[in-house]
């Protein structure tokens, strides 16, 4: 008899057991590390899910993003200015009837532009296989993302087929990478440095790769059929300028779309500067604007 080399496959991720739940705040069970893919050569992804506990029906979806310029960061991490809320901002939103995804993917050091995209999408097409299992309803389905998870968040939204993301939200994120050098202050940015982030998002120097460059900047896939963006972004912001997300708020306009930009007066990236308060009213605004895409009631500031 042949080997049956079909049993080296690795299983298919819509058929693996859910991890078993915790409950890490009153009201929220947790799903820590659901495989979700197993990209071909690559490690598992895997993905936390935050979810009401005794939900009337099936809930609304936020998938979070993790920043980390593309090359770092841990799914469950919203930023140093959230790290010690208790609860916590995925917990607050569970509290307030969302089911709420984290997942990883592949950073930039594992496969270049277009892995990342692609293992959002991945995610999504999971969430809508396992939603019977997990009480979800995928077709109420918000992006957020920070920094790099912003962006990345954007281009998922813009890339998938109209319908499948109900909306999107953006902190402070790159959207048009061949801008980037136009955006920058003069001598802080170099189009041509193949160790800058984003030469290592797209396999080399944007200014060597124009076309993957366009193709990896949410603003090169506005149209018709885009969801509506709520866009935050500091003024002070030294890392990412904000006229980055002013970029994709015009594209967006220009396709008949009436984006939500907020700029941030006197915050730097990671709303670094920002009170307390004010940090704390930028997750507000996320909330009140997942709360009104998925068509959910209750007051902007609950769910704490």
């Amino acid at each position: 008899m042949p080997f049956p080399f079909h049993l080296l496959a690795p299983p298919d991720p819509a058929a693996l057991p859910l991890p078993h739940p915790a409950c890490p705040a009153d009201g929220v069970t947790l799903l820590r590390g659901a495989v979700y893919a197993v990209p071909d050569g690559g490690r598992p992804l895997t993905t936390d899910l935050w979810l009401p506990e005794d939900a009337a029906g099936p809930v609304p979806v936020v998938v979070f993003v993790h920043g980390g310029a593309w090359h770092t960061g841990l799914r469950d991490d919203p930023g140093p200015r959230f790290r010690a809320w208790r609860p916590g901002p995925f917990a607050r939103l569970a509290r307030a009837g969302f089911a709420v995804v984290c997942p990883d993917y592949r950073l930039s050091g594992e496969a270049p532009h277009p892995a990342q995209r692609d293992d959002l999408a991945a995610v999504l097409a999971w969430l809508r296989t396992r939603a019977g299992d997990l009480g979800l309803d995928p077709s109420r389905t918000v992006l957020w993302g920070e920094s790099a998870g912003g962006h990345l968040a954007a281009l998922t939204a813009l890339t998938q087929p109209p319908g499948t993301v109900v909306g999107c939200v953006t902190w402070y994120a790159p959207t048009d990478l061949p801008g980037l050098a136009e955006d920058r202050p003069e001598g802080t940015y170099d189009a041509h440095d193949p160790a800058s982030f984003e030469a290592l998002l797209l396999g080399g120097a944007p200014a060597g790769r124009p076309d993957t460059a366009r193709d990896a900047s949410p603003v090169t896939h506005v149209g018709t059929g885009a969801p509506p963006f709520l866009l935050l972004h500091g003024t002070d912001d030294s890392l990412v300028p904000p006229r980055q997300s002013v970029r994709l708020a015009e594209a967006l306009r220009a396709a008949g779309h009436h984006p939500d930009l907020c700029l941030v007066g006197g915050a730097d990236h990671l709303w670094v500067g920002l009170s307390d308060a004010d940090a704390a009213d930028c997750f507000a605004r996320t909330l009140a604007f997942a709360r009104r895409c998925a068509g959910t009631g209750g007051a902007a500031g609950s769910g704490t």
